[in-house]
């Protein structure tokens, strides 16, 4: 039997390739939510824990919060609420990010943080921070990319996370994305990992590199967000929308989706 990665929602769901199966784990990843955060798609993510698929355990890969001492609006506060429930009946993995690593819970005794998680040696799932050598190295920059993006918005700017805005900056976003998935990848193959999953660069990509499968998961602070369904035959990145039937204000192109 063969394992397979399949890429859906952007017009053509032909199987991109295959990798050999080796464990009957059934799980369902998503990463950067930033509750807290104007722009995390609150609506649409408590429809999509409303229905997760039954048997698969959920796995959140980083940045679930966006600040962990601010206090969450109420809509956000009850996405919290429901993936502590969910944790009761069915197997919950928090994943820390650089957002949340700091975040002390009450009351989730059920839910398993971790700093990295594996599946098997068929796929390693890590939030991305600890890959990304670039981000550290420039916090002067980034904060004032960050004033620069709030200034922006305060002028008559379209409110979008300052994820979205950066992505104009072509050159210097794939720079910093290649860098995550250059260290994920060589990391998965120190370990014996098949493939490896981030989150971190709100970029939804599949690629193959150095013989190691690379999926990310992107972010749901912006449309189309994306999920990657783990089964034992194979996994998929899919978009969100089809699991739960709410509608992407546009479609980019399968370019941009798969980062070539």
């Amino acid at each position: 039997m063969t394992n397979t990665i399949q890429l859906n929602g952007y017009g053509d769901n032909s199987i991109l390739t295959r990798i050999p199966i080796e464990s009957n784990i059934n799980a369902v990843i998503v990463s950067d939510l930033h509750l807290g955060s104007r722009y995390f798609l609150n609506q649409d993510f408590e429809k999509f824990l409303y229905n997760l698929p039954e048997g698969h355990e959920l796995v959140l890969n980083g940045d679930v919060l966006d600040s962990p001492s601010a206090k969450l609006p109420l809509p956000h506060q009850r996405v919290l609420d429901l993936i502590q429930e969910i944790s009761r009946y069915r197997k919950v993995v928090w994943i820390r990010g650089n957002h949340d690593k700091k975040y002390l819970p009450e009351g989730f005794e059920n839910i398993d943080f971790k700093q990295i998680y594996g599946i098997k040696k068929r796929l390693l799932i890590a939030h991305g921070d600890r890959f990304d050598e670039i981000m550290p190295k420039n916090q002067i920059f980034i904060r004032l990319f960050e004033w620069m993006h709030n200034v922006r918005i305060k002028l008559g700017a379209r409110p979008v996370h300052v994820a979205y805005y950066a992505k104009k900056w072509g050159i210097l976003y794939k720079y910093l994305r290649n860098n995550v998935m250059e260290n994920a990848v060589r990391y998965a193959l120190r370990h014996g990992y098949q493939a490896v999953t981030c989150g971190h660069s709100h970029y939804p990509e599949y690629k193959l590199h150095h013989g190691i499968y690379y999926i990310n998961t992107g972010s749901w602070t912006e449309y189309p967000a994306y999920y990657l369904q783990v089964s034992p035959d194979e996994m998929r990145l899919n978009p969100a929308v089809r699991h739960i039937g709410f509608q992407r204000p546009s479609t980019p192109s399968r370019e941009r989706l798969v980062g070539t």
